[in-house]
């Protein structure tokens, strides 16, 4: 059996956020063990199509090229996943790239993901100075939380979690399954718990927890592994311990 020598990329491309989308077909050197960016550099080296049609280089965006700035995230063979980490050997072929539809098109293969990183501002997922910064070393999280909240940290906001929910769409308002577990791992910080009834009042409201259908979807894609559905499930039972604490009053809880 011959060696395979070309591969043949279907890619959708859109020049702009408002043209019609088209779908156009090239054929790249093949190597061993390249992955889906590497076809992607050859199309930008000779961007000349099948019909041997010179072309625009496809566009798309990339940053770490190791599975860990989420940058690089498209629907490759139907499947939402990390180009950098996908391999052309374990793929069907003709291979088959399409942008994300949960998100605004920019061009071709590359999206508008900014909706993660207003959501994010929305729940205030970060850890803020609370003025004791410069008295030494905080006090330390348990062996046993750090362990679970080390695995919420490898969040990398690749959207590929709201691309499987069914509950993320144009006629919803949920933020995405991402913003539950990074809720979770910012109140379960030492410093970060402070702010933790403010986090979980956000995730109770517009947007957030109750937009939830539990699908699953998202623990099932997530490249890193995160348990999204624990997380969800333990930022469930705290927006029902909030919700007893403003009926009842903070201070006789």
């Amino acid at each position: 059996m011959a060696e395979q020598s070309t591969l043949t990329l279907i890619i959708q491309r859109q020049d702009t956020p408002d043209s019609a989308p088209y779908d156009e077909t090239f054929n790249v050197p093949y190597r061993k063990n390249m992955n889906v960016i590497s076809a992607l550099m050859e199309i930008r080296k000779n961007p000349v199509n099948k019909d041997n049609q010179n072309t625009t280089p496809v566009f798309w965006e990339m940053g770490c090229l190791e599975e860990v700035c989420g940058a690089c995230s498209m629907v490759i063979n139907g499947e939402a996943r990390q180009a950098c980490s996908t391999l052309v050997d374990k793929l069907e072929q003709p291979i088959r790239l399409a942008p994300m539809k949960t998100f605004p098109i920019v061009r071709d293969l590359a999206v508008d993901r900014s909706q993660m990183f207003e959501a994010l501002k929305k729940t205030k997922s970060w850890i803020p100075i609370d003025g004791t910064h410069d008295l030494g070393p905080g006090p330390r999280m348990a062996e046993k939380k750090r362990q679970w909240a080390y695995e919420l940290s490898k969040c990398m906001t690749c959207g590929v979690c709201l691309e499987a929910c069914p509950n993320v769409n144009d006629k919803s308002d949920f933020m995405g399954p991402f913003i539950f577990p990074q809720v979770r791992l910012k109140n379960a910080h030492p410093t970060g718990e402070m702010n933790k009834g403010e986090r979980t009042e956000t995730i109770m409201g517009e947007g957030g927890i109750e937009g939830c259908g539990n699908s699953q979807n998202c623990v099932q894609v997530c490249p890193k592994g995160i348990p999204i559905t624990t997380s969800i499930a333990s930022m469930n039972r705290e927006t029902n311990i909030q919700s007893f604490k403003a009926f009842f009053g903070s201070d006789r809880l």
